[in-house]
């Protein structure tokens, strides 16, 4: 699994406005904190975004899976983020924040 800079790019500018986001590079992927909050991954140009429960419904009512680094591995934690909105900044800003928040419980 590997994921473009350029993409990688695209979701920090998309992310302005979150406190301190950093990327790290995760076997072919990207990890993204917010400060120490680990809340998101990128990989093979897919976004991904920490979820419990509660939020993962609505991941899954856009027809959204969980990331699934491998064909034995499934990270049900992490729901893809809908491609059809990825430039409602707003919109993926709110989605992000909720995400940072279900990483600091």
């Amino acid at each position: 699994m590997t994921s473009s800079e350029s993409f990688k790019d695209f979701i920090l500018d998309q992310l302005q406005g979150i406190p301190e986001v950093r990327v790290r590079r995760m076997f072919g992927s990207f990890g993204l904190y917010s400060g120490d909050v680990f809340f998101a991954i990128i990989s093979d140009d897919v976004l991904y975004f920490k979820t419990n429960k509660e939020t993962r419904k609505r991941y899954e009512s856009f027809g959204m899976k969980p990331f699934a680094p491998s064909k034995t591995q499934t990270l049900k934690n992490y729901m893809e983020f809908p491609p059809d909105i990825l430039e409602e900044k707003e919109l993926l800003r709110r989605w992000a924040e909720e995400a940072i928040d279900v990483g600091m419980k």
